[in-house]
């Protein structure tokens, strides 16, 4: 794959995901207990033999920035990177990234100064394991000049996505982004069998493209009002390119809300998740701390998820992510909740703790009653704490604390205090 660069999309201000990204980008949020999002793209691209990847970043950026240093640091007998492209002012623009394509517009300069034939272009913010050999197989079997790769769903679903229309050899002839539900029929697609016994039958971009490079260039620079791939530039492209789909039928969730995030680190914990992460073949990199394993104390665990360093007495957990150094206090009980961990030890001194931001004691007090909730990094809960969202809110901005999709999320160094009910 020494044809190909790679493009990964930091995204915007990632307000659908607020309070997780109130310090972070989206592609920085925790995911499973000790990646992070950025981790299923760079992954899937060292996975199938793509060693040169550009991040594009513009807000909250610098944990991703401190963890891709950290996590991918490639030797000096190989020519591959991760590197990150900031959002920066040049002679040629003084704006920031105003949308996916004008991010990769800005970026040119860099992208080009290495040889290559195709651009990958992936989103930052989505949980899948794809083959991207075969994506770009598939691509030059079909003389492409454009391939987006795409996931049937179903009517209800498909208002939500940028929905195509292609011919029996899989040309996309149609793009509609976002079409209202009472404007769906007849933008059907052609999909498998097994897909149509589902009801799907609507074919909708994953946000994931192939460009020959020429074409990139051409499209970029002849467009130079159009901003954003998904709106304006694949759909003014089908018309003068061989713009096909690739068709993926395997596990895809769009991390864009409070919602699907949750819903998506959860699924990792049942017995049999829809995402395998525990394929040899197809690994997870991440940063490699080197942490002691778990520690658990007489307690029950339940398909959860247990990172390392965490520390587990006499409590009860079930349906939950709980991540690194995590501390849950005797008598603790957590229920279908993302516990996202701490970055120093409760009992650690002070003095001594790499970072100097954050409650004294972080994590989970004792008699505490966690459910449907999210804790994030570093978050302090008292003693005798009740979080369960008791009151069946669907939105609310509390004090020390949030309520999104009906879920409480504890914000990341947030502190409660004991006795607390939400």
């Amino acid at each position: 794959m020494n044809n190909v660069v790679a493009i990964i999309l930091g995204g915007g201000a990632g307000s659908r995901l607020f309070p997780l990204t109130h310090q972070r980008s989206k592609p920085a949020v925790p995911l499973a207990g000790k990646y992070r999002l950025i981790d299923v793209p760079v992954s899937n691209c060292l996975n199938s033999g793509i060693d040169r990847i550009f991040v594009l970043t513009q807000f909250n950026s610098a944990s991703l920035n401190r963890h891709i240093a950290r996590a991918y640091r490639f030797d000096q007998f190989r020519r591959g990177f991760v590197s990150i492209l900031a959002a920066e002012q040049t002679p040629g623009s003084s704006d920031w990234f105003q949308g996916t394509a004008d991010a990769v517009r800005q970026s040119l300069q860099h992208v080009m100064n290495f040889r290559h034939e195709h651009v990958l272009i992936l989103s930052g913010d989505q949980l899948y394991r794809m083959n991207y050999r075969r994506l770009i197989d598939h691509h030059r079997q079909k003389g492409a000049t454009i391939t987006l790769a795409t996931i049937p769903v179903g009517k209800e679903d498909a208002p939500g996505f940028g929905i195509l229309k292609t011919d029996a050899d899989e040309t996309i002839t149609e793009f509609y982004e976002k079409p209202a539900f009472d404007e769906l029929s007849g933008k059907e697609s052609p999909v498998s069998d097994a897909m149509a016994a589902e009801g799907r039958h609507f074919l909708a971009s994953m946000g994931i493209y192939v460009f020959n490079r020429q074409t990139l260039v051409d499209l970029l620079s002849e467009n130079p009002t159009q901003h954003d791939f998904g709106k304006q530039i694949i759909p003014s492209a089908i018309q003068k390119q061989k713009v096909v789909s690739y068709p993926f039928d395997g596990y895809w969730s769009d991390i864009g809300t409070i919602r699907s995030f949750y819903e998506a680190n959860l699924m990792l914990a049942r017995p049999k998740p829809e995402f395998n992460m525990f394929d040899p073949k197809s690994p997870l990199y991440t940063n490699a701390r080197m942490l002691p394993p778990a520690k658990i104390e007489n307690s029950t665990v339940v398909n959860s998820i247990i990172a390392e360093s965490a520390v587990v007495i006499e409590s009860q957990i079930s349906d939950s992510v709980i991540g690194l150094r995590s501390f849950l206090g005797r008598g603790t009980q957590v229920r279908r909740s993302i516990v996202m961990g701490a970055d120093y030890y409760p009992w650690e001194p002070h003095s001594k703790r790499a970072t100097i931001e954050g409650p004294e004691r972080p994590g989970i007090g004792e008699d505490s009653t966690i459910e449907n909730a999210i804790v994030d990094r570093n978050a302090s809960i008292g003693r005798g704490c009740v979080i369960t969202n008791r009151d069946k809110v669907s939105e609310l901005d509390g004090d020390g604390y949030y309520i999104r999709d009906g879920l409480v999320v504890i914000p990341k160094n947030a502190a409660i205090p004991d006795g607390t009910v939400i």
